[in-house]
């Protein structure tokens, strides 16, 4: 029986889904501490981007919803690696920025999953990774564009 002969941009987003599963699944088994993915996801994006954060604008950025966000902050907080504190701007909402030990659990995270960075560095050379990297890219972008 021959397989069906899928459309490419179908067979890419399968590809990307099957990467993502694998390497969640791989990145969760590095992390310390027990940290989830979506925790070290939310640290990841504080390092990287800086600046206080409400809870729903980092809902958005992660596409959860604000319950879900909500839930990974506490226990974040629990740990001292964010701090939530009130806007000043409006007594409602929430603030949320990394801590110094927010900062060293990301680093250390990352030097964690420095294995797995090594294994498709090995296998896949810097041409090969550097020629994916324009198209995934342009997916994001195009993806985060059309956000809903």
């Amino acid at each position: 029986m021959n397989p069906v002969e899928d459309p490419p941009a179908f067979r890419l987003f399968t590809e990307i889904g099957i990467i993502e599963q694998l390497a969640r699944n791989r990145l969760e088994r590095g992390l310390p501490d027990g940290l989830k993915v979506s925790q070290f996801g939310v640290l990841n994006h504080l390092v990287r981007l800086g600046d206080e954060w409400s809870p729903l604008q980092l809902a958005n950025a992660f596409q959860v919803t604000k319950g879900a966000m909500t839930n990974t902050l506490q226990r974040l907080e629990k740990r001292d690696l964010v701090r939530i504190v009130a806007d000043p701007r409006d007594g409602r909402g929430k603030l949320v920025s990394i801590t110094e030990a927010g900062r060293k659990m990301r680093a250390r995270c990352v030097q964690c999953v420095g294995p797995l960075v090594a294994d498709v560095s090995a296998e896949l050379s810097d041409k090969e990774l550097e020629m994916a990297l324009p198209i995934l890219e342009k997916v994001r972008r195009y993806l985060e564009s059309h956000r809903s």
